[in-house]
């Protein structure tokens, strides 16, 4: 036992040593102006190079995703119902859809299913 935790501490304080030295050999210390700025095709950028992003289409797009992946569990409880018993599949089924009703009724009261505002 006192061989693993001597191996065990030794290996902890070689890991330790590489890493502080990585981190510290790694540190950049010329910063460029030309090598920090955007690159398009050898030209400085006419524009931003960060477009502004629509923070509405990114959670319908992640309440799409939640629902496509419910739906995907749903499938199989289908699969599943006649070699199953009917009583404690319906309870299951039961709580699923209803977790599944109060978090779109949740979503839609937010208001985060109203596309234009």
């Amino acid at each position: 036992m006192m061989v693993i935790t001597f191996m065990a501490t030794i290996i902890i304080i070689i890991c330790t040593v590489v890493m502080m030295l990585a981190s510290i050999l790694s540190k950049k210390s010329i910063i460029d102006r030309e090598k920090s700025s955007p690159f398009e095709c050898g030209f400085d950028p006419k524009s931003s190079s960060r477009l502004p992003f629509s923070l509405r289409f990114f959670l319908i797009a992640v309440i799409f995703l939640i629902f496509d992946v419910e739906i995907a569990l749903l499938l199989p409880m289908i699969l599943i119902l006649p070699t199953s018993n009917l009583l404690t599949w319906s309870i299951i089924s039961l709580y699923f859809v209803l977790i599944l009703l109060v978090g779109l009724y949740h979503e839609w009261n937010q208001g985060a299913l109203n596309w234009a505002n």
